[in-house]
């Protein structure tokens, strides 16, 4: 599957109701490159999911088009993955099947989604865990385990929406650095939505500010930690002065 860019043009949007309009979007212009692993910051409250469910295709914007290559977005698409806060599994199937889901509605026949669903359970850390019941899991298992459903299905774009926000620190960081590795290794294009100033640095190659309501793109930079996939260990990146100097101004875009 070829790989495009995202291309997001004049994208305003705003939520009615009959207490009239609320401005969440305000003239998004933004390009993501194939293979970028972007990360987005901002206030809660700025945009940012509603930002994230337009380029899904789940919300359509009031103004403005994205287009992935020459595709116009107007509907969710099988180039476009999204994982969610929390997980979606369902919970009256096992974990191989809920990673299997969206290649049965599909129509792949079952020895090829097996065989799929076994694969990013490996990749994820879960191939021991594939007949689990999703409650049998802690929270960090079930968000792999919806991040296996997503690249069982194979996009060219994941859409990440805070995905480690719930959980607890010593699973967020291994989630971090699994993250990193999959991405190395898969090439795929990823935006990850998160609060965490922290995170936002060292995860993503491009870091991305939004504003307050209503959410516009105020700070973008390149990011150059781990990037060679060299072991580092996390402490010590995150003491690096250069490090320290982004975190310092993504931290000030995000409080003016």
């Amino acid at each position: 599957m070829t790989q495009h860019e995202v291309v997001v043009r004049g994208l305003e949007h705003e939520f009615r109701s009959t207490g009239g309009a609320v401005r969440a979007l305000d003239r998004i212009d933004l390009t993501i490159e194939p293979g970028e692993l972007v990360t987005l910051a901002g206030p809660s409250g700025c945009g940012k999911s509603t930002l994230l469910r337009i380029l899904a295709g789940l919300t359509a914007p009031t103004v403005g088009t994205v287009h992935v290559g020459d595709e116009l977005v107007e509907r969710p698409g099988a180039d476009r993955g999204v994982v969610f806060q929390r997980p979606t599994l369902y919970p009256w199937l096992d974990v191989r099947a809920n990673v299997e889901i969206g290649l049965k509605l599909r129509g792949v026949p079952k020895d090829e989604r097996r065989e799929a669903a076994e694969r990013q359970l490996a990749t994820v850390g879960l191939a021991d865990f594939a007949d689990k019941r999703p409650y049998e899991l802690s929270g960090g298992m079930q968000q792999r385990a919806q991040i296996a459903r997503v690249l069982a299905n194979d996009p060219d774009i994941i859409l990440m929406d805070e995905p480690f926000g719930a959980l607890d620190a010593l699973t967020r960081e291994r989630l971090q650095a699994e993250l990193l590795n999959l991405w190395r290794r898969t090439g795929k294009t990823i935006l990850f939505i998160t609060h965490s100033v922290d995170e936002a640095v060292y995860l993503g190659s491009r870091v991305l500010v939004m504003s307050p309501r209503p959410g516009r793109i105020v700070f973008d930079e390149p990011a150059r930690f781990l990037r060679d996939g060299s072991p580092v260990p996390t402490d010590e990146v995150r003491t690096l002065p250069e490090f320290v100097d982004l975190t310092t101004r993504v931290r000030d875009a995000i409080s003016h």
